[in-house]
């Protein structure tokens, strides 16, 4: 995932409580060259990080919608000068911008995941299967991934 963003672009992910939302964030956060622990922002509902690429993480989970404010709030903060990751993005819709990629993911038992990638334009579409693609290639083969996370 962190070769297929810029600045600019929101990434959504969807999916249950424990699914590994915050996981998948700080795996592409590591691979966009952030250092230091990367934290759900339930509480504090965003958070931003410097890297190489710099990074907002921000989670809508206790929002139940958003006034004028907010929404201006929100905006300012997806600045475009970092990936936006968000997530339960539902109750922050009215302040995002149509995100580059959706990612759900769901349980499937113990410590494994079904992850869905949705875009919108055939181009990211084809740069997702070819990162899919490759990130299989190398996991039924052994070779180790980049980033401390597998590289997402």
């Amino acid at each position: 995932m962190a070769q297929l963003v810029v600045p600019g672009d929101v990434v959504e992910l969807v999916g249950e409580l424990g699914t590994g939302k915050t996981t998948f964030v700080r795996a592409a956060a590591d691979a966009l060259g952030v250092e230091g622990p990367v934290t759900s922002p339930s509480f504090a509902i965003a958070q931003r990080y410097s890297g190489r690429v710099p990074v907002v993480h921000l989670d809508g989970y206790r929002l139940a919608g958003l006034d004028e404010e907010d929404v201006e709030l929100f905006r300012d903060a997806l600045d475009g000068a970092a990936v936006a990751f968000v997530e339960w993005p539902e109750a922050l819709r009215p302040a995002l911008p149509v995100p580059r990629v959706r990612v759900q993911i769901e349980h499937r038992g113990g410590d494994k995941r079904l992850v869905r990638f949705e875009c919108a334009d055939a181009e990211t579409l084809d740069l997702l299967r070819l990162l899919v693609a490759d990130s299989r290639h190398r996991h039924r083969h052994g070779q180790p991934q980049p980033g401390s996370h597998g590289g997402a």
